[in-house]
């Protein structure tokens, strides 16, 4: 859509893409500010401690929100149906091992009835996520 200024009175063919990229950058801001939301999980605020690692990642994570609502994954459960749940899932499974994330609010023994409900449906080992607690100098 160029238009020549002079005595020259041939047709321009040449192609604007200077819409086209300016798309492109608008959908490659919306695609990196949109894709670190849909991978994040569940908010859940995570005890401190100094011996925190990464450990490779197991395919199921079971997570306590502050309020007690319990997230398999990303599904919402109750109580009452977490031990079925878990059954289905680890009755096929050889890795019987699953991740905790457990809000720091939360109080000890609703930690450990979640866990006695995992360990009564088949799951043999529960690791408790935690946060690298920053070096104190």
């Amino acid at each position: 859509m160029g238009m020549d200024v002079g005595g020259d009175k041939s047709l321009k063919s040449d192609i604007n893409v200077v819409p086209l990229v300016d798309v492109v950058l608008v959908l490659l801001v919306i695609f990196m500010v949109v894709t670190p939301l849909l991978q994040k999980g569940v908010d859940v605020k995570l005890p401190e401690a100094v011996n925190a690692e990464k450990k490779p990642e197991v395919k199921i994570t079971l997570a306590i929100k502050k309020d007690g609502t319990l997230f398999l994954e990303s599904d919402q459960l109750t109580k009452r149906s977490l031990g079925s749940k878990i059954k289905d899932i680890f009755r096929s499974r050889t890795d019987k091992s699953m991740y905790l994330k457990a809000d720091t609010t939360l109080t000890y023994q609703t930690v450990m009835d979640v866990m006695n409900i995992c360990r009564d449906e088949g799951v043999e080992s529960i690791a408790l996520l935690t946060e690298k607690k920053a070096s104190e100098k």
